[in-house]
């Protein structure tokens, strides 16, 4: 924004023609640092890394894109225009019960810092399968019916906002974990929407 309408704003050609401003290769240089200061996967070579990028109208995530070069795989939403993954529609689950879900999640070590590592162990005791995954690729996974849950205890807003998005386009439920329809809400418990009010039963933080 302190860009925005300066007066002295340095605009270049790109090769295509379009123009690129000091803005955008700000913002790139930005993204470009904070993935490899951040990004625990991209540091240690695991693939299951990605770029998240969300747009915001009127206090509401209307556009949802996440990326995984490494996977080779792309997933993208916006509000009433349905969810993907390279260019196919995707949908949550159908699974119905906790004891046959596959759970997703990060760090056990997150949820112990929280205070949770109770609830997130009897949780992950009662599912058919638990699986800790980078936490861009956890939700996706939710979203394209791969995985029928997600936790995770911190989580950030520029974190969930695509991610809500996509979840919730493809017919899931995203909430934080007080059961907020919120990215700003610091955590982050995504569903296929059968499982989500037990889920955060469960995780004792709900009402």
């Amino acid at each position: 924004m302190p860009r925005f309408r300066a007066r002295d704003l340095v605009v270049e050609t790109k090769p295509d023609l379009t123009p690129v401003t000091e803005a955008d290769r700000a913002a790139e240089s930005m993204l470009r640092a904070r993935i490899e200061a951040e990004t625990k996967s991209f540091v240690r070579g695991i693939p299951a890394w990605g770029t998240l990028i969300a747009l915001e109208r009127d206090g509401e995530m209307v556009v949802g894109v996440v990326s995984a070069p490494a996977l080779g795989r792309r997933w993208w939403a916006s509000r009433g225009g349905g969810a993907f993954a390279d260019g196919e529609p995707i949908q949550v689950s159908r699974v119905g019960a906790i004891e046959d879900a596959l759970l997703c999640f990060t760090s056990l070590t997150a949820f112990e810092e929280h205070a949770l590592g109770e609830q997130f162990r009897a949780l992950a005791g009662r599912c058919w399968e638990a699986r800790g995954f980078s936490d861009c690729w956890a939700h996706v996974l939710v979203a394209e019916g791969s995985a029928d849950l997600a936790v995770e205890p911190v989580m950030n807003l520029w974190d969930n906002a695509p991610l809500q998005v996509i979840v919730e386009e493809a017919g899931g439920r995203f909430t934080d974990l007080d059961g907020r329809p919120r990215a700003d809400g610091g955590s982050a418990v995504t569903t296929n929407g059968l499982l989500h009010e037990d889920v955060l039963a469960a995780m004792g933080r709900a009402g």
